[in-house]
């Protein structure tokens, strides 16, 4: 079974920063599209960024754009985010997801593996 596996949460005061990795049980997953998603209290869960199978096209959801930076490593079967300049609005439990078409779709619905989640706390 495949398991995604995300690290690197945590308590943060604003303006500061932090790095998420996902990690896939499967080197298969190095033609997979990589996502990360976020879902605060109360509140949907929201696409943050993704990467294609090769690395070489990123999208960001606007609120994040010029912030994050998605980036898959060597071995293309982890994936990382860097958060810069965190805001409070930017607290939530995040996400990451593989993605069988490669693409790096902004629609969970087309993921179709999930890590456990990891959780972002920013203080103001």
């Amino acid at each position: 079974q495949v398991h995604l596996v995300e690290s690197g949460g945590g308590l943060v005061q604003a303006g500061g920063s932090l790095r998420l990795s996902c990690a896939a049980s499967e080197r298969t997953f190095s033609i997979y599209a990589m996502g990360w998603f976020r879902q605060a209290p109360g509140k949907e869960r929201e696409f943050v960024a993704s990467i294609n199978w090769s690395g070489g096209s990123t999208y960001y959801a606007d609120s994040v754009k010029d912030r994050f930076t998605v980036s898959r490593g060597n071995a293309k079967n982890t994936v990382y985010l860097q958060m810069n300049s965190l805001k409070p609005e930017d607290t939530a439990v995040y996400y990451c997801a593989g993605e069988s078409s490669g693409l790096g779709s902004p629609q969970g619905g087309q993921y179709d593996y999930w890590g456990q989640g990891t959780q972002v706390t920013v203080s103001s």
